[in-house]
């Protein structure tokens, strides 16, 4: 029987995974870079750029979107350490998606390179 760890590292060598040194270009040709994380992980911080759609909902809201269903979009994932963009990436793969990259360590890496983060900020209703 599989656990998660397992499945990520299967999943792991089935995809285009790339180190955060290598990101920003990586980021930079991307038609769109999607944070799998749940919401409130990404409104406590989140690369610059990226939206927001969560790994349980990412194939449904790719199949439904219009500017997101063309197979030959390049995109790019990031999660908390990359097994969940790994996952995702996967996932993609088999929907069809030509030109899906997940970041290796995922956000946790890129603060830890000290790379640029954007926090959200709530309006005060007081």
């Amino acid at each position: 029987m599989k656990n998660a760890l397992d499945l990520v590292a299967s999943a792991k060598q089935l995809i285009h995974e790339v180190s955060v040194e290598e990101a920003d270009t990586v980021i930079k040709q991307a038609d769109v870079l999607i944070d799998v994380r749940e919401s409130d992980e990404y409104y406590s911080g989140h690369i610059p750029g990226a939206i927001n759609i969560p790994r349980g909902l990412l194939e449904f809201r790719l199949s439904n979107d219009e500017t997101l269903s063309r197979r030959d979009l390049n995109i790019v994932l990031f999660c908390k350490n990359s097994g969940r963009s790994a996952l995702s990436a996967q996932s993609l793969k088999e929907m069809g998606y030509l030109n899906v990259t997940s970041i290796a360590g995922g956000f946790d890496a890129w603060q830890e390179a000290n790379k640029p983060v954007i926090v959200p900020s709530l309006p005060d209703f007081g």
